[in-house]
Formats: C-alpha cells, structure tokens, sequence
C-alpha cells in the first residue's frame, strides 16, 4: 500500500498528470511486489474499457459539442433572457437558466462552462457586471451540468457501483432544481444588495411567446400519454406527438423549443423503457445533427467534422483516465488497501450520519486535486462496501459524491471550471478563485441538504420504479 500510494502522491506532486501518475504508480507496485504477472496491467486497461455503459460517453460529447457548433447555445440564451431577463439582476438569472436547460443536453459541467460561459461573460461585462460576478455565477452555474441528467459522471459512477445509471438521472431531477433555486435566491440577493435593476425590460409579449414554449414542451409527454390511452402503441404515439410539435415549431418560428426538447427524449425515453441510458446518448447526436443539420440548419460540414475530431480528442483523454484509474483501483482492491482504509473509516464511526460527513470531507479534498473520472473509479471501491453496510442507498450516495466533485472543479490547483473560465474571461487564477469563493455558500446549503435529505434524490426513482 505505501508503494502504490506513495508514489502515487509523489509522482503528482512532481506536476505528472494524473492518470500517468496512477498509471506508472501502480506499475511500479506491481515490479516491486511481483503480485501479479506484469501482463494483468494490459489486461485490465483493456478491462476497464470493455463495458457497454462506458459507449455513452463518446455519444454525450458528440452531442454537446453538435449542440455548441448548431447554435443551440444562443438560442437557448435568447429563449432564457426572456423568461428571466427582466427581473432584477437579470442577466445573473439567466445565465442559471441557460445552464439548467444546456445541462439537458451536454452532461458535463466543462461543456457548460466552455460553451454557454463564453455567451454569457460576455453579455454581463457588456450590460455593466463585474468580470467577477459575472465567472462567479457561470462557474456556480456550470456544477448542473452533471447533476441534472444526462450526466458523464453518473455514468462512470453507475459502471463502478453496479447501479442503474437511470435510477441516478432521475436521481439528478430535484437536487438540480433545488440548486436552481439555491443560485437564483443568491443572485437575487447580489442584485438587491448592490441595488441592480433588470437588464431586459418586461414584456407581456416576449415572456408570454416564451411561457408559451414551455408550455409546448411541457405538453409533449401529456400528448403522447392521451395518444397512448386512445389505443396507439408507444412508439406510433411518440411520432405522431413529434409530428404535431414539428408542425407547431414551423407554423410560429419557436426560438428554442426543439432545444428544449432534447431533455425531455432523453428523460422520457429512459423512463418509458424506449432506450437505456447508453442508447439515450446516441439519440442525444440523433436529435443534435436533426437541428444542426435540418431545423436550423446552421451546421456545416466542416463544423460537423471538426466537432468529431474534438469529440475523438476529449474522449481518448477520458478513457485513458478511465483505464489508468481502473488499473489503480484493482490494485487497491488486490493489495487489502482499499478494504484497510474502509476498515480505518468505520473504526472512527458506525453512524452513517457522521459517515456521510467525513466522505463529504474526503471527496471534496479529493476532488481539488483529482480529476472527476479518475477520483470516482479510485473513490467507490473503497467507500461503496462502507455505504452498502451502513445501509445507505447507492443512488443517494452517488448524487452526494458527484455534486462534491463538481464542487472541487471550483478549485485549484486542478480545477477544470476554474481554469476554464479563467481563459474565458481573460482573468488570473487567483481573481477567479476569489470571485467563486461566495458562490460556495449555495453549493454548500444544497450538498448538505442532499446528503441529510436522501428523499430529495431518491423520491422520483422509486416512483418509477428504479429506487429501492
């Protein structure tokens, strides 16, 4: 265990990425210790690949970098401003908006960042925002992106757990609106502190044309449900709702209402059993080159392949993460260094309570420095047998270790958000961290009430079906 931990640590310490660090640490474990054959290395990198779930992950990054180049990000913007624009710190409230419709469709909190954060920096400094403010509640913003479905990480942690990645989207709903709420309450606060009115003036027309959008879409699932009841099979009621929602989008020139519809396929589709969470990442690209390609038609085929090369780029990252982590992680699990640590946790508590606030502490010191991926393959072989024997729901627990990661892509030293958005907004690191700093005080009311209010995540799942 100190062989592989130590040099683990040393190696990051020294400035290697961290799946080369893990990757080489466990090498040198293996030399040293002649454990096993040096050949398992390949064996499992090939193994922590080798898994029908991991396919969504190159589908979920295809579908949010379509979304970026079809132009679904301004529209969605557009869509957002009039629906919160004119109230008080307006551009603030839709900058929350913007990322929990966006959230819907990208499953990463970087694609948040990098894509609808560009739009919306922009916009604040142009209406008068501090740079400041105006990173502090993008980058707040951006930690919905993994938390409401569909989500990368969700995926991860499900192949890891052995838990139903539809249990852990559905999971995602109310903890996602209740961070909406926690966000929009701070930026209202901003705004009556530092007296700002609204960037939009108000219009019946533009918040009733927007209303009647959500509306639309809001009546899609009940359409489809009456269908249904009429005696149409599921299948025959989906496309004749899409049929009429299309005729509707190209009758009145909705701005976002096909953008809007992308979460509710995705959810809707897992919840009726029409596809599972794998196959949903692939109707995700489906509907983002039916936009880019027939709806708006603003995606060009330059466009098109320059978004998957960036896909094939990101994703040959992530799995060398994945592989390297996996690596390390069996080690821990061969070496008895996983169970010697769960054993070093529950001999300080047997109270699950007290449990969830040192993995809340744990995963959040992690989180600083590890990447998302690889800190959920290290993290839940050594956690989850403790969960399982404290009788905490796995679904529950993985919200809680998921929205602590996002929250440690706020900070440095390696937090992707932070630097991210520091680009973005031309700002040092250091005046980026400090403008994120009060945006952890909402981020934090929402991760404890999600860890000591488990019904907030596992309500809608077990409604379905999913949860136990």
């Amino acid at each position: 265990m100190l062989i592989l931990l130590g040099s683990f640590l040393v190696l990051m310490v020294l400035g290697l990425p961290v799946a080369v660090s893990m990757a080489v640490a466990s090498l040198l474990y293996i030399l040293a210790t002649g454990v096993v054959p040096d050949v398992i290395v390949a064996q499992r990198m090939i193994a922590g690949v080798e898994s029908f779930p991991l396919l969504a992950v190159p589908f979920f990054i295809l579908a949010g970098n379509l979304m970026n180049i079809a132009g679904v990000t301004g529209r969605i913007y557009s869509f957002a401003v009039a629906l919160v624009g004119w109230m008080k710190g307006g551009l603030g409230q839709v900058n929350i908006i913007g990322s929990v419709i966006f959230s819907g469709m990208s499953g990463t909190a970087i694609a948040d960042a990098a894509g609808l954060g560009t739009i919306e920096i922009k916009a604040m400094k142009d209406h008068g925002y501090s740079t400041e403010f105006s990173v502090g509640v993008t980058a707040a913003s951006a930690t919905l992106g993994p938390i409401i479905p569909p989500s990368l990480p969700f995926v991860i942690y499900g192949m890891m757990a052995n838990v139903s990645i539809g249990a852990l989207f559905l999971g995602g709903l109310i903890p996602g609106v209740f961070m909406t709420i926690m966000m929009m309450a701070t930026v209202a606060y901003f705004a009556h502190r530092n007296g700002w009115g609204s960037d939009t003036p108000f219009s019946w027309r533009r918040l009733g044309s927007a209303s009647i959008e959500v509306v639309t879409v809001l009546a899609f699932p009940v359409v489809v449900w009456l269908l249904v009841q009429a005696g149409l099979s599921t299948n025959w009621a989906i496309g004749v709702g899409l049929a009429i929602l299309l005729a509707l989008d190209w009758y009145f020139d909705f701005s976002a209402v096909m953008a809007l519809m992308a979460p509710v396929i995705l959810i809707g589709g897992m919840t009726l059993g029409i596809f599972t969470p794998t196959e949903a990442a692939v109707a995700a690209v489906i509907w983002s080159l039916f936009l880019g390609l027939v709806r708006y038609r603003s995606m060009t085929f330059r466009s098109l392949a320059k978004a998957t090369f960036d896909t094939i780029e990101t994703t040959a990252s992530v799995l060398f993460i994945v592989t390297a982590a996996s690596i390390f992680a069996w080690l821990l699990t061969v070496s008895q260094a996983a169970q010697l640590l769960s054993d070093a946790i529950l001999g300080l508590t047997q109270n699950k309570w007290v449990f969830l606030l040192l993995a809340n502490i744990l995963i959040l010191f992690v989180g600083c420095f590890i990447d998302t991926i690889a800190a959920i393959t290290i993290l839940v072989p050594i956690l989850l047998p403790i969960v399982l024997k404290l009788g905490i729901d796995p679904v529950h627990f993985g919200l809680i270790m998921v929205l602590n990661l996002m929250i440690g892509l706020l900070h440095p030293p390696l937090g992707m958000v932070l630097f991210v958005l520091a680009r973005v907004a031309k700002l040092s690191v250091e005046r980026t961290t400090m403008a994120i700093l009060p945006w952890l005080v909402p981020l934090m009311i929402a991760l404890l009430a999600i860890t000591y209010i488990p019904e907030l995540t596992l309500w809608l799942p077990r409604q379905v079906g999913l949860g136990r």
